[in-house]
């Protein structure tokens, strides 16, 4: 498959949970670590994690790991802040870049391999996965897509910007709706998972 990059988001202050999300327990490891087990999984090697304030202790959790961490040190930035921060740092043989925000922990390594897949097949859209007829993430970017970023664009104006190039891949993976934001988020996790022993279907 083409060479492929995924910036982790991990800059968020995680004001709405109350604690630092990216470090909550989930299973016996760090949030942020079922993201990066999970891309590691499915066989992407290139991963940049973009961490903000809080830098210091999820680089700390996740230091063993075969990953570069970027610091966003810009104060109440956006998305769109640390995914600049981090494209400079992609593999320069990468066609195409994951961008996963970390607070969806449950994303299973088979999704992000068909994302792949599907790149190999249209290297120039952008592949979007989809649950039950509901748009998910990660997502993956062709490289000359995603820099239009540096432009001063989010990756919401890319995406309205040329529907055509939009490829929605249905996926069996309900992980790719489940986002960690509020405390009610993070408990519903914790009991699909005691309930499920794996990640959900």
């Amino acid at each position: 498959m083409s060479p492929i990059s995924s910036i982790i988001l991990a800059a968020g202050l995680s004001l709405r949970m109350g604690s630092l999300k990216q470090l909550l327990p989930l299973s016996g490891k760090p949030l942020i670590r079922h993201c990066l087990d999970t891309v590691l999984a499915s066989g992407v090697c290139d991963i940049i994690v973009v961490v903000g304030f809080h830098g210091g202790e999820i680089a700390k959790a996740i230091n063993e790991l075969p990953l570069r961490v970027v610091f966003n040190k810009l104060q109440g930035s956006e998305m769109a802040d640390s995914i600049r921060a981090g494209l400079p740092e992609a593999a320069q043989s990468s066609t195409g870049i994951i961008v996963y925000p970390c607070d969806y922990p449950l994303v299973a390594p088979e999704t992000i391999a068909t994302l792949c897949k599907e790149h190999d097949k249209c290297p120039d859209r952008i592949i979007i996965p989809v649950h039950n007829g509901k748009k998910g993430h990660p997502a993956l970017f062709p490289r000359d897509v995603i820099n239009e970023m540096f432009e001063g664009i989010t990756l919401r104006d890319i995406m309205k910007k040329d529907p055509g190039r939009l490829c929605l891949v249905p996926v069996p993976d309900s992980g790719t709706l489940l986002e960690v934001d509020t405390r009610e988020d993070y408990e519903k996790i914790v009991r699909i998972m005691h309930l499920a022993g794996e990640f959900p279907a």
